[in-house]
């Protein structure tokens, strides 16, 4: 009898690995980011939440900008080729896909952020508070 688990059989190999090597084209992890923030970012890492939440705990060094208002004209202090990195609240919230939807939209290299604040609270690392 099969479980629910192995009822449908996992891809081939080179199938799986297409598929698991396109995901990190669209998204990064919590560690990276903070990793990278530590090094000296070479992305923006927006997020895209109201003000209100983002004055409450925000990841240090992000750019508060909600997913509503990602428009040509905020985007123009960045060069075309510039990575944007959004996240939002947590697995629980689709503003970073809103906000990383707007971006493609607009031609602008995007990935999400995993987790989201949720996933950064859980590695353990700090936030910084206060308006942008």
């Amino acid at each position: 009898m099969k479980s629910g688990v192995t009822e449908i059989p996992a891809a081939p190999s080179h199938i799986a690995r297409e598929h698991l090597a396109a995901e990190f084209t669209f998204e990064t992890d919590c560690w990276d980011v903070h990793d990278a923030l530590s090094k000296g970012a070479d992305f923006v890492l927006l997020d895209v939440r109201s003000p209100a939440l983002y004055a409450k705990g925000h990841v240090p060094g992000a750019i508060n900008l909600p997913h509503g208002k990602i428009i040509r004209s905020k985007l123009t202090e960045w060069p075309e080729e510039m990575l944007f990195v959004t996240y939002c609240a947590g697995p629980h919230c689709n503003g970073a896909a809103r906000g990383a939807l707007r971006l493609a939209d607009l031609g602008r290299p995007v990935k999400i952020m995993a987790g989201g604040l949720t996933g950064w609270i859980d590695e353990g690392f700090e936030l910084a508070t206060g308006e942008a």
